[in-house]
């Protein structure tokens, strides 16, 4: 899909034809529209093909008549949203490609950046004043990272309560999915911030100190972003750790007191064992025989648990 944005009377306007100082943003374009694209502007076909692979990862380039900066920005996973999706987030490279009289994006999924970016009116610049137009969209980008990370400790949180009162194995993958997310998340965040400590440095780009400055103000938003989504991964790490090592304590608890369990029916299984051969044995001619037998067997019985349970307060069991 293509669409094309005209600035006019202080505000970005839909438009079916191409003009100078335009906005032509790309999601999941077709060939048409990619040739058409183009045709009008004459950027590189590799500008505009190259973030639309899901691999690409984030870099600054430039060409004769154009630059490009592929970043990684967040989106919702549209395909897998439901009850049971715990981080319907993931994310997709974004090319921003500044040619000689249009700024184009292309992405290859669509992702709620353009749409944040469209929703504040007063951040938006004309796409005349491209430099500050492209940063102004990465900022957004940052800030959507920063919304899904903040999201992600709520959910976080919840899974938590309930590991706290029962131990269940949805949740304990649930929160897996969610350490994966993060890390694809810092990753991320990681590659965006090298590409764009790049573009701050290229001699390519002839930037002024309020487009400078703009272009750090992304670069804040992305090392804040980043900061938060590894303190968030470390955390959540250490739970899942804390939570593997209950779940261990628990079986080991349970081993133990089967053991103590078997060893303390071992005694009266042995001597039944004994009284079971067809040899002489004591208190064969005793009227009492069982009672005793059986007796001994208690006592020993009751002896073992005895000394179990001495261990176990001693925390020696």
């Amino acid at each position: 899909m293509m669409t094309i944005y005209k600035w006019e009377n202080g505000g970005l306007r839909e438009s079916t034809e191409f003009s100078s100082s335009c906005w032509i943003n790309l999601v999941e374009p077709s060939t048409t529209e990619l040739e058409a694209v183009l045709t009008h502007t004459e950027v590189p076909r590799d500008f505009l093909t190259d973030p639309l692979d899901a691999g690409e990862r984030p870099r600054f380039d430039w060409d004769d008549d154009a630059s490009i900066l592929i970043v990684h920005v967040p989106t919702v996973d549209y395909s897998d949203e439901g009850e049971d999706t715990v981080v319907p987030y993931r994310t997709v490279p974004l090319g921003i490609i500044l040619s000689k009289q249009n700024v184009i994006t292309v992405c290859s999924a669509r992702t709620p950046v353009t749409t944040a970016f469209l929703d504040q009116i007063r951040r938006v610049c004309p796409p005349s004043d491209m430099y500050r137009f492209a940063f102004r969209l990465l900022w957004h980008a940052g800030v959507l990272f920063l919304r899904y990370i903040n999201d992600i400790h709520q959910r976080t949180a919840v899974l938590e309560e309930r590991l706290h009162k029962s131990i269940s194995n949805e949740a304990i993958l649930k929160l897996f999915q969610i350490e994966k997310t993060l890390v694809y998340f810092t990753t991320s965040l990681k590659a965006d911030t090298i590409a764009l400590a790049r573009a701050n440095t290229a001699r390519q780009l002839s930037l002024s100190e309020d487009d400078r400055d703009f272009l750090e103000d992304a670069m804040v938003e992305y090392q804040q972003a980043l900061e938060t989504a590894t303190i968030h991964a470390n955390i959540l790490n250490g739970t899942l750790d804390t939570f593997a090592s209950l779940i261990n304590n628990n079986l080991n608890n349970v081993m133990k007191y089967l053991t103590a369990a078997t060893i303390m029916l071992a005694a009266p299984t042995l001597i039944a064992s004994i009284y079971g051969m067809n040899i002489a044995l004591p208190f064969n001619n005793n009227a009492h025989a069982f009672s005793i037998v059986m007796g001994i067997s208690g006592l020993l019985t009751a002896a073992i648990g005895t000394v179990f349970i001495v261990l176990s307060k001693a925390r020696k069991f």
